[in-house]
């Protein structure tokens, strides 16, 4: 094995400790540090040989980061760092908003050219791998369906809504796939479901002292977009159960096409996720494109990309001939 690839983590979240996780266990990755917006004396790392810097040391230790992952949020983090970063390092980015990824990638793309960086955007699983196994199936079978269900999973969105809803103290709402939907796509005969018909919604709710639980529960089920669409359940626990059953971040889901080849033969293609941990599987998928990334800059293929631009070859620490030996 040569050099090992050099890694920047920016930003500590749960996705950032993510990261750090998954480049511990990448043989041919080293960790450069961790930058932080906090005063990095008031961050400690999980593992304690990992340095912590401040957000401003960046660029002096650009000279020591092969790659830098971007591990903010796509509503106000990433719209600005990625485009102000991408200039100066080759980045990995997760941002996850997906109508505004033909925006993003734009913002992206000029001041990576500009630099000669490589930058790739919204890598994880939904935007990621999923997006992937869409385009398989679309290609392979054009004569199909293509249907994505999620869950079951904690929406960190969804829980935020649930927990602004007046006399709630604290709160989760997982996403939960319809078993009923998920039978009749894996039957082959390409339904065509609503949105209510495709998931449904569970939230766990502490209320405040002298909430009313009727009142509570209704101003969840009728939350416009959130969860009016959507056939919800609202269940009241304390906060011991909350802390105890509900501390974790789950995820996962299904991409699935439906289609017909030949003389009307039916196909089914599915790619399932199960997921114990969201940020610490999206910070294995960065982790991943972050060695393609540094692959494709080091031939001169830079400017903003996406998963789509990117030969499963580079994801693996193998070589081109180990792969056609032991996975082909």
């Amino acid at each position: 094995m040569g050099e090992k690839i050099r890694i920047g983590i920016a930003g500590y979240g749960n996705l950032g400790r993510g990261v750090e996780a998954a480049v511990a266990k990448t043989a041919d990755m080293t960790l450069t540090g961790v930058f932080t917006r906090r005063d990095p004396t008031t961050v400690d790392a999980v593992d304690p040989a990992t340095t912590v810097f401040g957000w401003d040391d960046l660029d002096a230790h650009a000279g020591e980061i092969d790659v830098l992952i971007l591990c903010g949020g796509s509503k106000t983090d990433l719209p600005v760092q990625s485009p102000e970063l991408a200039g100066r390092f080759h980045i990995v980015d997760s941002f996850d908003t997906h109508a505004k990824i033909p925006e993003h990638f734009a913002a992206v793309d000029a001041p990576a050219r500009a630099g000669g960086k490589t930058a790739l955007i919204s890598a994880g699983w939904d935007p990621g791998m999923f997006s992937i196994n869409r385009v398989y199936g679309e290609s392979i079978l054009p004569d199909g369906d293509s249907y994505t269900f999620w869950g079951r999973g904690v929406s960190q969105g969804h829980s935020d809504a649930v927990r602004r809803v007046p006399g709630v103290a604290a709160g989760v709402q997982y996403t939960l796939p319809s078993e009923e939907g998920i039978a009749a796509v894996r039957s082959g005969t390409r339904p065509e479901l609503a949105v209510r018909q495709r998931h449904t919604r569970e939230c766990f709710v502490v209320l405040e002292d002298g909430a009313d639980a009727d009142t509570v529960r209704e101003a969840i089920v009728t939350m416009p977009d959130y969860f009016e669409p959507f056939d919800t359940t609202v269940h009241f626990v304390t906060r011991e159960e909350l802390d105890r059953d509900h501390a974790g971040i789950p995820h996962g889901g299904f991409v699935i096409r439906s289609g017909d080849t030949g003389a009307g033969n039916s196909q089914v293609v599915e790619y399932r996720l199960a997921l114990g941990s969201n940020p610490e599987f999206t910070a294995s998928v960065l982790v991943a494109y972050a060695r393609a990334v540094h692959r494709m800059a080091a031939t001169g293929d830079h400017g903003a990309k996406t998963v789509f631009d990117v030969a499963p070859g580079l994801l693996s620490p193998k070589t081109a001939a180990q792969l056609r030996a032991d996975d082909l």
